[in-house]
């Protein structure tokens, strides 16, 4: 069975390498790409209004425009209200000790990796089920 994943980023060029370092590592995955963050909370909505599963997995970009990161995921929580959110790992290009503090304390954030995502940050997010 699919894993319904997605990248939520503003620079394609990161999107497509999240996705094909995703695809390179773990073939049981359906990818869904956002340009920015408003677009994707308008899916999760209409995804939670119809009563549709949201994805198992989110790669989230915290600097873009209009709505960052961190907006989206409070926006995602108030959405989602009586049912569980995804597995949110930030993916960040700027290593800012800042978000990095706060990610590891959010409740909500499984991880924090640095851009480009890397195999080794892969290994931690699918453990022994990936296949390789």
């Amino acid at each position: 069975m699919q894993t319904t994943t997605w990248i939520i980023d503003d620079d394609m060029v990161s999107q497509f390498a999240t996705r094909y370092c995703l695809q390179q590592f773990e073939t049981e995955l359906a990818i869904e790409t956002f340009s920015n963050a408003e677009d994707a909370l308008d899916t999760a909505s209409l995804l939670v209004k119809n009563k549709e599963a949201l994805p198992s997995l989110i790669f989230l970009d915290l600097v873009m425009d209009e709505m960052n990161g961190w907006q989206f995921i409070e926006g995602l929580k108030k959405i989602a209200r009586s049912i569980d959110i995804p597995e949110i790992y930030v993916l960040s290009a700027f290593a800012n000790s800042k978000d990095r503090a706060i990610a590891k304390e959010h409740k909500n954030v499984a991880g924090y990796f640095d851009k480009p995502l890397s195999r080794i940050s892969l290994q931690k997010v699918f453990g022994e089920k990936a296949k390789v």
